[in-house]
This record gives structure tokens, sequence and C-alpha cells, in this order.
């Protein structure tokens, strides 16, 4: 489902650090033999995403769990939407409850608040990017569900593309210089980030591929993209708000990048309400 990603080992891990010698509470107060038949629902309006992790937490303590997902990933839905029906083993569906509804509330969370900001831009031809402001382990998940929301994914990693930034600047002595060794490695995808607009030729002539606008409201946004004429992408980023992210997009930068979509997301509320059968 999300290329990279080791999912049975998350599940794995999940239910052991939820479950540690047994699901005491299920032990005691359910008979082995109940069946328990729940509705996953929404109760405020979301963008879906984690319903097939979620799905995953059930099967692993129930293989023959019946599972009927009732909404695609990525679907925006109103308050009281049906998810997922299930219907299986009593023990089992309740003990893998919170570790499935903790994945999906966490990444619709995450996709709620980025499409958002996707619709906040829409039209203006700017496209919304992630970070790498991720919990470390989750990193793969949180940017699905920011696809899920609408967004394009940044970087995956420090290996992927050379971000030069303030501090690599610091210690290579001149923007110039800092692009000249990431050249010189033969790094193909050269992001460097310009806090000045002085800085956006040096940069370029020697070798930048993209440039980050880093910090500069959108005056300064207009000027700097019309400085690059469409040489490279442009990108804003720092301290970009849903209340401001129109007047930025609307400045003709190619991208816009916001750390609180995977940084500051609230979780959604999402719960598994039990059903007759």
């Amino acid at each position: 489902m999300i290329p990279g990603f080791d999912l049975p080992a998350f599940i794995a891990a999940t239910l052991a650090e939820d479950l540690g010698s047994g699901d005491v509470t299920a032990a005691a107060v359910i008979p082995p033999d109940a069946r328990f038949s729940a509705l996953m629902n929404s109760r405020e309006a979301i963008t879906v995403a984690g319903a097939p992790l979620a799905e995953g937490f059930f099967r692993a303590l129930d293989p023959g769990v019946q599972v009927e997902r009732l909404v695609a990933e990525g679907v925006q839905v109103a308050p009281g939407a049906a998810l997922m029906r299930l219907k299986g083993q009593a023990r089992a569906l309740l003990s893998a409850e919170r570790s499935a509804l903790n994945t999906v509330q966490h990444l619709s969370g995450i996709a709620t608040l980025t499409r958002t900001y996707v619709d906040a831009i829409a039209g203006t031809g700017a496209t919304l990017l992630d970070t790498r402001k991720t919990l470390p382990g989750l990193r793969l998940l949180e940017k699905y569900a920011t696809r899920m929301g609408g967004a394009t994914n940044h970087r995956m990693g420090l290996w992927d593309a050379a971000m030069i930034k303030d501090n690599h600047v610091a210690v290579a002595g001149s923007v110039q210089e800092a692009v000249a060794r990431a050249v010189a490695a033969g790094i193909a995808r050269i992001i460097v980030e310009v806090d000045r607009l002085d800085q956006i030729e040096p940069a370029l002539a020697a070798g930048a591929t993209h440039l980050l606008l880093d910090n500069m409201p959108p005056p300064v946004l207009r000027e700097g993209v019309a400085i690059v004429a469409g040489r490279v992408p442009t990108e804003a980023s720092g301290g970009v708000r849903l209340e401001t992210i129109r007047a930025i997009a609307e400045t003709g930068v190619t991208y816009i990048s916001v750390g609180r979509l995977t940084q500051s997301a609230p979780a959604a509320d999402i719960g598994l309400d039990f059903t007759l059968d």
C-alpha cells in the first residue's frame, strides 16, 4: 500500500506495545466465543486516510474478520459518515480497536488539515508540499496522509536531494561555494534556501536547480519570482499559515511547503461503535 513501508512489522510492533502480556479486560469480560459487529464512523467532516492500516490491525488479531470498507482513501466525508463495517471475534476486535483507531485518526487528521491548505490555494497554480517535520518512524505514513489530502511530497529524507540551508552556507563560506560543492559531488537535484534577493543570482549561477525563498512576505516573494523568471522552480517556505497561504500562492511561486501539515495536525474524531447484527 505504501512503497517502502513495512506494514506487517508496524502492526506487530504497535500491537505488542499495547497488548503486552495480554488484554486482561477482554479476557476477563468477554466470553471466548463472543462475536462483535461494529461500525467505524467519523464524528466530524474529514478527509479519510489510513483505513487500510486500521483493517490490518483487526486482521492481525482475527484473520477471519469480515471487513467492508465503505469509503475510499482521500475522500472527504461529512460528520456521521460510516467508514468501515466489521464483524468478527469480540475479544480480538476489541483488543485491536485502539491501535486501529489511533492510526486512522492520526493519518486522517493530517489528510484533513492538508486538504484545507490545498483548497485555500485552488486555482493559483501553486503546489502544496509537505516537509521532513514528521514523527520519527512514521515519515512514510505521514507523507502518505499528506498525499491523500492532495499535497505533493517534498524530500523523503536527506538522501534524495541536496537542500542547502543557512547553516550549510555558513560553514561552506558562501552560497556560491556551497552550491559549487554540491555540483562537484554530482548531485542532480540541488535545492538552495535564500533569505535575501541578492542571493538568487549567485545561487543560480553556481548551479541551483530549485530555490527555496525563505520567510519572505508576499511583495518580496513576487519580486523574487520575477528575478528567477522561470529558470528554476521556486518554493515559498517559513511561517506559512492558512490565513496567509493564498496571498503567498498568488505571488507566482511554484511550490509552498508547510511543516504544520505533519507537525501540528489534530487527530480526527473517529469512533468504533457496536452494532446489532
